[in-house]
């Protein structure tokens, strides 16, 4: 289990075990790491756990989220990174990690109007009207999908992108649409789980699965499951 140690100025103020799979840190009291300074948002950052592994994301704050003096969205996490949040700086210890960037998709953004460019980017691994991206990087040599594991798809049933289908390939892939409805699936070897991370700031507005709210924690989503989110309907099911 990979921790997060909390300092100002070289003077260790916390540590934190991430044993928890969704853990926010900010200025507000309900984060699981609170840093009161101005400079923190009140939601600033996430960390998502699977297995071994820990996953970094802003949640769109103000001044940023730095990793090793880098300005990062979202970044896999290894051993002896140290995040960057206001004059804080939050040191990460897990000689276990594995995971790599590759691992960690772009969002899908669900926004009408720009969806079916949403979903070609998420496909593609970048944001919709970004700039074209460069040659990609040599594939890595372990599989994408542990064998035994069935690959995941999701289709989207609803909307203008209505019979749009999106792969499962990547270890954590985040859908929704920012500051309304964001929801991660992540692929473990036990299977493929939902897991709230953000509603609309009034609520916690969590997904829905086959008409009901998943709550807090993850969910193991099972083929032919309908998953609402950002008012998107999408099944999900395995590649035969």
């Amino acid at each position: 289990m990979g921790k997060l140690v909390l300092s100002l100025n070289g003077a260790v103020q916390g540590e934190f075990q991430l044993k928890k799979e969704r853990m926010t840190i900010g200025r507000k009291p309900d984060n699981d790491i609170q840093i009161d300074n101005l400079a923190v948002s009140g939601k600033h950052a996430l960390v998502i756990t699977i297995l071994d592994d820990s996953f970094l994301e802003d949640l769109g704050s103000t001044n940023g989220t730095y990793v090793n003096g880098k300005l990062i969205k979202k970044h896999a996490l290894r051993d002896g990174d140290v995040v960057g949040i206001g004059k804080h700086e939050l040191k990460y210890i897990n000689e276990h990690a594995t995971a790599d960037d590759e691992e960690f998709e772009k969002t899908m953004i669900i926004r009408p109007g720009s969806a079916s460019a949403a979903v070609a980017a998420a496909k593609a691994g970048t944001e919709p009207n970004s700039p074209p991206a460069a040659a990609p990087a040599p594939a890595p040599t372990a599989p994408a999908v542990p064998p035994g594991l069935p690959l995941g798809r999701i289709q989207v049933l609803n909307g203008p992108i209505a019979g749009k289908q999106l792969e499962l390939t990547k270890a954590l892939i985040t859908l929704g649409k920012p500051g309304v409805q964001v929801a991660v699936i992540s692929r473990r070897p036990q299977g493929y789980f939902l897991t709230h991370i953000e509603g609309d700031g009034k609520t916690m507005n969590f997904p829905i699965v086959n008409g009901t709210p998943i709550g807090a924690q993850a969910y193991a989503i099972k083929p032919g499951d309908v998953i609402e989110l950002a008012g998107i309907k999408m099944e999900f099911s395995l590649v035969s």
